[in-house]
């Protein structure tokens, strides 16, 4: 796993207290679930399902294409604390690429993230490709 120091920019307050990191320009973010979106969906009731699942070729490939690019790649996953072991040598034995990994994303759809930046959602739908501009209703706060 690498570490994304090199893309992050290091920024101070007016108080000189070192704040989050910025992202350095064209650099996106990508939190990345796993089960049903870079493999087939594996519930954490069948742990042993997860050391033999195959990854999704077209997934492996777009991951690290994007890690290549020099994005961060964070896995965002429903999966459990105690699953990080097989997980991450899982993803490792098969090559992904990437920064991180956040464990015990709640479970279901319909997620609503709210969030002073820019946040850019895609919902997997069944295939990875380069990612392509389309204009989409959002909701909104109302002003």
């Amino acid at each position: 796993m690498a570490t994304p120091e090199k893309d992050l920019e290091t920024t101070f307050n007016e108080k000189g207290e070192l704040i989050s990191p910025v992202l350095a320009a064209g650099v996106k973010n990508f939190l990345i679930d796993i089960d049903g979106t870079v493999c087939d969906d594996i519930p954490n009731e069948e742990p042993e399902r997860m050391s033999t699942c195959l990854p999704y070729p077209d997934a492996l490939r777009i991951v690290n294409k994007w890690y290549e690019d020099g994005h961060i790649i964070t896995f965002f996953t429903s999966r459990t604390e105690e699953h990080r072991e097989i997980t991450e040598e899982w993803l490792n034995r098969h090559n992904f690429k990437y920064h991180g990994m956040l464990m015990g994303k709640p479970r279901g759809g319909n997620y609503h993230w709210i969030d002073n930046h820019i946040v850019k959602a895609t919902r997997f739908k069944g295939k990875f490709t380069d990612l392509i501009v389309k204009n989409r209703d959002v909701e909104v706060f109302n002003d």
